[in-house]
């Protein structure tokens, strides 16, 4: 039986990818800011043993040093899973708030595993897709976006707006993770999941309305009608379900090629306005909330978009990617069940 670290595991993405690794028999443990947090995972899987999910307090991963004593485990764990970094555009101050808890939490975590665990062979990073998009080029319909693309941000640029400190933090964090690899040549190998929009259902012991992560605020604002008289601009047109996110994440600590490799992981094209679509077909309950089939705004720019090359995380990892449909209505449901 594998054991696997986990940080982050109250996370939107996290809690799905605690699931995936319980569900591939994998014994867990997951770090977590607070006892209350580690309680309440712990109660939402009752009949989980103590051998096969455990936790670990990580109260700040933008300390040196945060991670030293997680890493060690009886047994000693084989894999790493890192999707703790901030998601949020809530930025006083971006060094403080978006690049020490990014940066400093990968090259720490790498380090520590370094030191004082020898054992583990396999690290899984959670990126992002801003650390692969041109913001400076828009919507670059000719362009075809890959693993090969590098954001060209600079950390100075990155202050300039919360979304820049964000799509730098995540740059330069999975930057980090791939000098670590080169300089240190540490006896694991890494791979790095960079999705775009993360949408699909939430784990409701988790999340309220007003906690939900960034994406998934889209389809609570459209049922609550804020969305009525004009749907908001779509802003990034690629997504990808969590639960496909989940899955890519613990194939890549299983398949061996996935070694030392980035992933674009996307499912592929969205708009606002197809999910107002979706959410009027399924749910007539929110009818009087939801944008109507004129209602303008949310749609493709009349210039096109980018084009997307998903081959690598298609073909090496396996993955079946849901629908958009499939992902709306799911989650949808889930936050009806927290009273949306």
């Amino acid at each position: 039986m594998t054991r696997v670290l986990l940080t982050g595991g109250s996370g939107f993405i996290a809690a799905h990818v605690l699931d995936t690794l319980l569900e591939h028999g994998y014994s867990v443990v997951t770090t977590v800011r607070t006892q209350e947090k580690a309680d309440r995972i712990k109660q939402a899987h009752p009949n989980v043993s103590k051998d096969k999910l455990d936790f670990a307090i990580v109260k700040d991963i933008g300390q040196e040093g945060a991670f030293e004593k997680a890493v060690v485990s009886d047994p000693p764990f084989e894999a790493v899973i890192h999707t703790a970094s901030p998601f949020h555009f809530n930025v006083e101050d971006a060094q403080k708030d978006m690049y020490d808890p990014a940066i400093i939490g990968t090259t720490d975590i790498l380090k520590s595993i370094k030191k004082s665990a020898p054992s583990v062979k396999r690290v899984v990073i959670t990126s992002s897709f801003a650390a692969i998009i041109n913001p400076s080029k828009g919507t670059w319909p000719e362009h075809t976006y890959s693993e090969a693309d590098w954001n060209p941000l600079t950390l100075e640029e990155g202050k300039a707006n919360p979304a820049n400190a964000y799509r730098a933090s995540k740059t330069f964090a999975e930057k980090a993770a791939w000098e670590f690899l080169e300089k240190e040549s540490p006896n694991f190998t890494v791979a790095t999941m960079n999705p775009p929009l993360v949408l699909g259902p939430i784990v409701h012991y988790l999340n309220s309305l007003s906690g939900l992560n960034t994406s998934n605020e889209r389809v609570r604002d459209m049922i609550q009608g804020k969305f009525k008289s004009e749907i908001s601009p779509t802003g990034t047109f690629i997504w990808i379900d969590v639960r496909d996110l989940a899955l890519s994440h613990v194939k890549a600590i299983e398949v061996p090629s996935a070694a030392n490799k980035r992933f674009f992981v996307t499912a592929g094209y969205f708009t606002n306005k197809q999910i107002g679509e979706i959410l009027r077909k399924h749910f007539p309950e929110f009818a009087s909330q939801l944008p109507a089939d004129s209602t303008p705004g949310g749609d493709f720019p009349s210039e096109g978009v980018y084009k997307i090359d998903n081959s690598r995380a298609k073909d090496l990892l396996g993955v079946q990617f849901r629908t958009l449909e499939e992902s709306i209505v799911d989650t949808a449901k889930s936050l009806k069940a927290v009273g949306v």
